[in-house]
């Protein structure tokens, strides 16, 4: 039964999304739009409505188990990637796959390119870290990586992942917002007495805003360089934090693409993954 509701949903968000675009002006559509209303012609709604999503299988995401630690892993640049629950072998190959899915090339949720990357030498924030597959991606080449991370159980598959690099990676088990107590930090507060941060990459699903307000003096001073950010949780995060970063005076990409994020959704549907910002 709940199999079958979710594939009503599917179904009926699917004909939603049609009938909304095929039913703008020329004038509003755009080439991505259409390249995206094609391809649902063809498929079922998924997350990322492109074909390379074709090439992952589940099914044959290389997974080990650790039994010092009892917690399952995957190879992941040449390091043990591990996952936080040793209890399903299928939900970890499922969640490795789409963590490797999310950061191809074409995907709307990668969060570095060839020319927005973290840099030799840089001190780099984590927000939202899970299994750390971008801190991995980053490790060698940062001086610096702090991993904020409140889930107890990743923070255990944190610890084992990043062993290898010591005192280079520090993990903080506290959840990142606006306001500092017992179990929240304000970046702000936490970087006071600190050294500054070049790069942070924020994925907090939906809470970007209370981390931004976090660290508005950080943002005035101009002490970070370069920030992702997630902004597929909301509909209008694209267009809001795009404002309110240009303000502090970064410039803006986004990744190239749509989401079709199915918590919160809403008219018109598709939504920028990562928002890219360089101070100049």
């Amino acid at each position: 039964m709940k199999k079958t509701k979710a594939y009503i949903r599917k179904k009926f968000l699917r004909h939603s999304i049609l009938n909304y675009y095929r039913h703008l002006s020329p004038e509003e559509r755009t080439p991505e739009w259409d390249e995206v209303v094609r391809w649902l012609g063809k498929h079922k709604v998924f997350v990322f409505p492109y074909d390379f999503t074709q090439k992952y299988r589940a099914a044959e995401v290389p997974l080990h188990r650790d039994p010092e630690k009892n917690l399952f892993y995957t190879e992941y640049q040449g390091h043990r990637l591990y996952y936080k629950d040793a209890g399903s072998v299928s939900r970890a190959k499922r969640y490795f796959n789409s963590i490797f899915m999310e950061q191809d090339p074409a995907s709307p949720h990668r969060y570095l390119t060839p020319d927005f990357d973290v840099e030799e030498g840089d001190v780099v924030v984590d927000i939202g870290a899970a299994e750390g597959n971008f801190a991995m991606d980053i490790a060698d080449r940062a001086r610096k990586i702090w991993l904020f991370e409140a889930d107890p159980a990743w923070q255990q598959a944190l610890q084992a992942t990043f062993a290898p690099w010591g005192e280079k990676v520090e993990i903080i088990p506290k959840m990142v917002s606006d306001h500092t107590s017992g179990a929240t930090v304000a970046l702000d507060d936490f970087f006071r007495d600190r050294e500054p941060f070049d790069f942070i990459k924020i994925d907090v699903d939906g809470a970007e805003l209370q981390v931004i307000r976090g660290m508005e003096r950080l943002l005035r001073e101009k002490k970070v360089r370069k920030i992702a950010l997630c902004t597929y949780h909301r509909q209008q995060d694209a267009e809001f934090f795009s404002r309110l970063l240009r303000g502090y005076g970064y410039n803006i990409v986004f990744s190239p693409g749509y989401m079709i994020f199915r918590k919160r959704i809403e008219a018109p549907y598709l939504r920028r993954g990562v928002l890219r910002a360089t101070l100049p």
